[in-house]
């Protein structure tokens, strides 16, 4: 074997070697594309909607209605269709990915935030600290998702914590941050009672090193994949989180389009419309699906375990 590439090889940092082991993930890379078009269509999706000709999603037309009232299938003006107000429905998904998006980044990085801080102290110093971190959790894990976002939506209907949160969004947000961060919360504290012991902290501590530097100059820089990982699962739970709550009518602000709410109105009249219910659904199945398989690229492009 030639020595000079053998240096080339071991010279590269492990994240040079976890994106060159994601590029070969054909799958993988592709779901990603999808992920930046669909990050791009909610971005743009003012722009993108003005581009197609297409009415915004909350414009109602029932001239768009059939003689019956009942809504008209896709057609060249309205490509996927649109419902029983006469709103485009092509707009509305358009539009639908912001509200989905938004609310599983924003929840997803709450989750990361809140998990991995209770999850190192956790991990870190055991004990007492540790027994009552983890009873923590379990109450939280207790917590019924629905019944505490219709509960907050209900108890917080003219706003609380001084109108900081309100029906809508914000609850959503609130509900999944707090029935989820347990979840990152255990998978850190695991990973810290493996690394508290290794040599490496161990040389920390006998050189002086405070706590706070121990725990996030050493050991939290050795959870950065498998945080990235989790966080790359979470993000499509989350999306289907929204979309539940919204399909029982406790998500987002009704005059927001979401994919969720969009199924719930189209239940009753499937038969008829069966545009209506199928393209929100088909966005969500394969925006959830995209990230799976992205959050699986990653696993193996992160795992440092040889393939065999």
């Amino acid at each position: 074997m030639d020595p000079t590439r053998t240096n080339a090889i071991t010279a590269r940092s492990p994240w040079a070697l976890s994106r060159s082991r994601l590029r070969r993930d054909r799958l993988a890379m592709a779901s990603l594309c999808v992920i930046v078009a669909l990050v791009l269509m909610a971005l743009l999706a003012p722009l993108l909607v003005r581009v197609l000709g297409l009415p915004g999603p909350n414009v109602q037309n029932p001239d768009l209605l059939d003689d019956f009232g009942q809504p008209t299938g896709p057609s060249a003006e309205h490509p996927l269709g649109v419902d029983d107000r006469g709103r485009d429905i092509a707009s509305r998904v358009i539009y639908g990915a912001r509200v989905s998006l938004e609310v599983a980044l924003i929840a997803t990085a709450l989750v990361v935030a809140i998990g991995v801080v209770v999850g190192l102290v956790a991990g870190y110093y055991r004990g007492r600290v540790d027994a009552v971190l983890g009873r923590l959790m379990d109450l939280f894990l207790a917590f019924p998702v629905v019944v505490l976002a219709i509960g907050l939506g209900v108890a917080c209907a003219d706003g609380c914590l001084g109108g900081a949160l309100r029906p809508g969004m914000m609850v959503v947000i609130t509900v999944i941050a707090l029935t989820t961060w347990p979840y990152m919360a255990r998978l850190v504290r695991g990973q810290v009672l493996s690394l508290r012991e290794r040599e490496f902290v161990e040389a920390a501590r006998s050189l002086g090193a405070s706590d706070r530097r121990i725990i996030f100059g050493e050991i939290l820089p050795n959870l950065t994949a498998p945080v990235i990982v989790y966080a790359t699962v979470l993000v499509p739970q989350n999306i289907l989180y929204e979309a539940a709550l919204s399909f029982l009518g406790v998500g987002v602000d009704p005059s927001r389009p979401s994919w969720g709410a969009m199924i719930a109105d189209a239940t009753a009249i499937f038969r008829d419309a069966w545009w209506f219910m199928a393209f929100p659904g088909l966005a969500l199945l394969l925006t959830v699906l995209a990230f799976n398989i992205v959050g699986d690229g990653l696993q193996d492009a992160l795992d440092p375990r040889p393939a065999h």
